[in-house]
């Protein structure tokens, strides 16, 4: 059965064709060769405002079990890929980061990585073990994520409670090029 996959991006990734080679890499023969339905949102819906923005990015989860993060130069930087990051682990979807610079753009260029998201990104695990408060890395030291609150996650062990992880070391990170993302993105999202 297909994955529904929401894909979280910068949109200047779009302009650039990256993102889109990824979104649409396997979807000529439809969804059942793709193996995911893409449930993405273009960012010129901030127009709307913030809670609109929310309740948009909230609806396009709904019914998604996995949540791809597009990473090209500025993607960790992006306050609403920030958001769609953290509400994802806070609906249990399976997080998956994939590096885009790597692809040429419409220029034919190719660009060094981009800084991966999930290292600006983390979580305060609670003394119980059972929460998790988002916190975001702010060049200089961990601050708390104002955009959602704390939330329940399966209970950590005894070592990691009471502190502070970023994402990428829980959550995996692969590289469309090197990693061979044509062929290997439904693994990867499995």
């Amino acid at each position: 059965m297909a994955k529904r996959v929401y894909f979280a991006f910068h949109y200047q990734d779009v302009v650039d064709f990256r993102a889109n080679v990824v979104r649409k890499h396997n979807f000529t023969g439809g969804v059942e060769t793709a193996g995911y339905y893409d449930h993405s949102i273009w960012e010129e819906s901030k127009k709307n405002g913030d809670v609109a923005l929310k309740r948009m990015i909230n609806g396009e989860l709904e019914g998604t079990s996995v949540t791809a993060i597009l990473i090209g130069s500025q993607t960790f930087a992006r306050r609403w890929v920030r958001y769609e990051i953290m509400k994802s682990i806070e609906r249990g979807n399976r997080v998956i980061g994939v590096h885009i610079n790597s692809i040429k753009g419409r220029d034919q260029i190719t660009k060094p990585l981009g800084p991966n998201p999930l290292d600006h990104l983390g979580l305060l695990i609670s003394n119980d073990g059972k929460k998790g408060t988002p916190i975001v890395w702010d060049g200089g030291k961990w601050i708390y994520y104002t955009d959602l609150d704390g939330f329940t996650i399966g209970e950590q062990p005894y070592e990691k409670r009471g502190k502070q992880f970023q994402l990428s070391h829980w959550l995996p990170v692969y590289d469309w090029v090197g990693g061979n993302g044509f062929n290997n993105f439904s693994s990867w999202i499995a």
